[in-house]
């Protein structure tokens, strides 16, 4: 018999850091719903709203809204994102990615030589795109939402006006990226005060932002991103000019947001859904997962160097066809074109398990019928009492985004050095991309985010992955998102961990270009390394593959929520609802 959702209390539980490898404790679980995030806080409002009956959007949204106040390097309504979502047997997904203001062009990130000028598309709001987040997040609860939208704003609106103390965590990243911070005077008064970050413990407040909050639970978007002196569009587009940027409030009111088809698709006898264009993150999964398992990836041995090998060469190949990717209306092929059975069947068979391949010898595009052509990302995962699944991630891009802070909405994206500001040459996150990606206006940037839930349609004895039987899940790290969120995957579906096991397992990492395999410093052991060198593989050790939170629903109808060892307890939390 369900539980009424009266009888429910919240139950806060933080992540241990624990290094990875190491023995993992279980998931926390419960009866009522779980919400995983990076921020202890922002998770606390998504469960409060799981507390008052609502459902897995309504909790998504106050999650992702709190994100935007407490977790500025990456929370916003200044920024974009996708959602992937299973309501019952519906699954949808929802693409608030940002837009190219009116008057961008192809060549505006080109120096007087015509070289690309790095900073141009990454500091200052000529490098921001139109933000997608405040109509985005409304349009999830619009469609799917059960609390009323004042209820669902007002945690975050809360949080801006009351305030919250600096964490250890956020003192760093402040201090870390102190440089950026310092170059506008309207962020620096706010982030660091006398010329340094506030103090642990110290109380921030936002009361412009908390203004906006107040008007966007009344209003809706239009408070945001309509043209009326005073509000949160007229004040970006005043930064926007003090500072060199391009975009307007006009941009701003055009903005909308999408509903598009997800990639949905088979794996290991699961069905997964995944982020369609403008995201490259599904069709990298699903790509690369279709070639391992043609591969026979689960008889291979775990941690060894042929499971390394095979997922090098199935992301090389995958993110090679990354370059062909973009808006949907520019893109030169497409996710039922690259997710071809043949085509992958035809790649499995090329693919060598005994040597590594040359990155320059993997083409993009290689078996397309001739007619085609920091991460500072967050993401939340929610499931409710009723099985509905919520994967959302929003970003900044880079850290704090372009640095500029505009009080009345927060800090403003980098998000077009997502674009390919010199097609053929790499971005922040080294990824090369050709001119599907290429910079117009009103296009959407190409990205990496990775939104995903996978489910079985039916469940016999132990075949859930760990004893979950649907997860939603996804994370942050740029490039490195489809890559971190498949090797999760993985280790739920074919080799059955658990969830908090499955997150805290060290990751490898290989995306074409450049052509190095990368992985976590206890991902391989020494005679793994020395086989894949052996093999031609290009090795470099780097401090950790992405960040990915997940949430499980169990075939005896109750939940389970993990976050990610590597961000530490003062930074990613799991809340559950547990009966009293």
């Amino acid at each position: 018999m369900r539980r009424s959702r009266h009888l429910l209390a919240p139950l806060l539980i933080l992540a241990a850091a624990l290094p990875a490898p190491a023995a993992h404790p279980p998931a926390v679980r419960g009866g009522g719903g779980a919400v995983a995030s990076d921020d202890p806080l922002a998770t606390a409002a998504g469960i409060e709203m799981l507390a008052a009956a609502g459902n897995a959007a309504d909790a998504a949204v106050a999650t992702a809204l709190a994100l935007a106040v407490t977790y500025p390097e990456a929370g916003n309504l200044g920024g974009g994102g996708f959602a992937v979502l299973k309501f019952g047997r519906q699954v949808a997904s929802l693409d608030f990615r940002e837009t190219a203001p009116a008057a961008a062009h192809r060549d505006m990130y080109l120096d007087a030589d015509g070289e690309p000028d790095p900073e141009a598309s990454l500091v200052g709001p000529l490098a921001a795109g139109v933000p997608g987040s405040p109509a985005g997040l409304h349009a999830l609860h619009e469609r799917h939402g059960r609390l009323p939208w004042a209820r669902v704003v007002e945690p975050a609106r809360r949080l801006a006006a009351d305030g919250f103390e600096v964490t250890p965590y956020l003192a760093a990243v402040i201090a870390e990226e102190s440089e950026l911070l310092a170059r506008f005077p309207e962020t620096a008064r706010v982030w660091l005060p006398d010329g340094a970050p506030p103090a642990v413990g110290t109380r921030l407040r936002f009361p412009e932002l908390a203004a906006t909050l107040a008007a966007y639970a009344e209003r809706g978007p239009a408070a945001l991103t309509g043209a009326e002196t005073g509000g949160a569009a007229a004040a970006v587009e005043a930064a926007a000019r003090r500072h060199g940027g391009v975009v307007t409030a006009a941009d701003l009111a055009a903005y909308r947001p999408r509903w598009r088809p997800p990639v949905v698709f088979a794996a290991f006898g699961w069905r997964v859904a995944s982020m369609d264009l403008p995201s490259s993150g599904g069709i990298l999964i699903a790509e690369a997962l279709g070639l391992v398992e043609r591969r026979s990836y689960p008889t291979l041995p775990r941690f060894g160097a042929e499971r390394a090998h095979l997922l090098a060469e199935a992301w090389r190949r995958a993110y090679a066809d990354r370059y062909l990717l973009g808006d949907p209306s520019t893109s030169e092929a497409s996710a039922e074109e690259l997710l071809a059975a043949g085509r992958l069947d035809a790649l499995a068979a090329a693919l060598d398990t005994a040597r590594a391949s040359d990155s320059e010898d993997v083409a993009p595009g290689a078996y397309l019928p001739p007619a085609a052509e920091a991460a500072a990302t967050t993401h939340l995962s929610v499931v409710d009492g009723d099985g509905n699944l919520v994967a959302l991630t929003t970003t900044l891009n880079g850290l704090f985004g372009c640095g500029l802070w505009v009080p009345e909405l927060g800090f403003l994206n980098n998000q077009m050095d997502d674009f390919a500001a010199a097609p053929g040459e790499p971005n922040l996150y080294g990824l090369v991309q050709g001119e599907a990606n290429a910079v117009a206006a009103g296009k959407r940037m190409l990205s990496s985010m990775s939104p995903t839930i996978a489910w079985r349609e039916t469940v016999d004895g132990d075949a859930a992955a760990g004893g979950v039987a649907a997860v939603a899940l996804g994370g942050r790290g740029g490039s490195r998102i489809p890559t971190a969120t498949m090797q999760v995957l993985l280790a739920l579906v074919v080799d059955g961990d658990g969830l908090q096991a499955a997150l805290g397992r060290p990751r490898v990492h290989h995306q074409w270009l450049p052509d190095r395999l990368r992985h976590e410093p206890d991902a391989l052991a020494p005679e793994t390394r020395a086989a894949l060198a052996a093999r031609g593989h290009a090795l470099e050790e780097i401090a950790g593959v992405g960040v990915v939170h997940a949430v499980g629903w169990r075939p005896d109808g109750g939940v389970e929520a993990a976050a990610d060892p590597r961000r530490g307890s003062s930074t990613a939390a799991v809340v559950k609802l547990s009966p009293r």
